[in-house]
């Protein structure tokens, strides 16, 4: 079923190809952008907060490839299904609507790994000459994976909220803000005042750039992928628990 979903999630979005390269084209000029800010905040410096330049630019073009493979959009799709009415249609189905999604999104991500993190890869590393050699890539593969799970249920909670309000845009663009800052997307955690920085610890952002780009650069130690796969369990646990509770008022009205 899953392989079912996946494929012609694949060959759906195939036909919007566009769209795929614009993003192709977007993920380069950030880093550019990154690389040349960066570049002159360091000047002669050797380091700032423990990390070396070549290491911040290893880790800004890692956050760009592990964004093409974790993107998500279960929220936004979610919120549709539900504010029009058909989720009614997944409701009857013989199969959790969490599970056809988690489908969806495998199928959207292989058709993003051919066509938006294979090319920058090769951008960052015959352009840029970055070395885009994972660390470990056990580790990293691993890493990765459940960035991917906690990203996709952390946005599966966030598009339930449209069981209990009208909209939710602006809950969504209020928690992507807040995930950009404090997922280390846009400066790297280590940056940020240690009592912020054990804040974090508890919130399940950082688990989803920040630890497997530090894994991509070999910035960590083994126990810090174990908090990350103890944060895939609760996001796991907690979107259950919200869609249960979120079925006890569902009513299929439309709106």
């Amino acid at each position: 079923m899953i392989y079912a979903v996946a494929v012609a999630t694949f060959k759906e979005w195939s036909v919007y190809r566009t769209h795929t390269f614009v993003s192709v084209f977007v993920g380069p000029v950030y880093f550019a952008v990154q690389y040349f800010i960066w570049t002159a905040v360091y000047g002669s410096r050797p380091e700032l907060a423990g990390m070396a330049l070549d290491q911040l630019i290893r880790y800004f073009a890692a956050t760009a490839l592990i964004g093409y493979l974790t993107m998500d959009f279960a929220d936004w799709n979610l919120s549709m299904l539900i504010r029009t009415g058909k989720f009614l249609t997944f409701a009857l189905r013989p199969i959790h609507h969490r599970f056809f999604a988690l489908s969806q999104k495998l199928g959207h991500r292989v058709l993003g790994f051919a066509l938006e993190f294979i090319p920058c890869l090769l951008i960052f590393h015959f352009l840029f000459g970055v070395d885009m050699r994972p660390a470990n890539l056990p580790w990293t593969f691993l890493s990765v994976a459940l960035a991917f799970s906690i990203n996709f249920h952390f946005n599966y909670i966030i598009g339930m909220a449209s069981f209990w309000v009208v909209r939710t845009e602006g809950i969504r663009n209020v928690v992507s803000l807040i995930a950009k800052v404090f997922s280390g997307a846009l400066i790297p955690l280590a940056f940020f005042p240690e009592w912020l920085r054990m804040v974090q610890f508890f919130l399940p952002f950082q688990y989803t750039v920040y630890v497997p780009a530090m894994v991509f650069t070999g910035s960590f130690t083994p126990w810090l992928v174990g908090y990350q796969a103890v944060a895939a369990l609760v996001m796991y646990l907690v979107s259950e628990l919200v869609y249960r509770r979120a079925m006890r008022r569902f009513c299929d009205v439309g709106m």
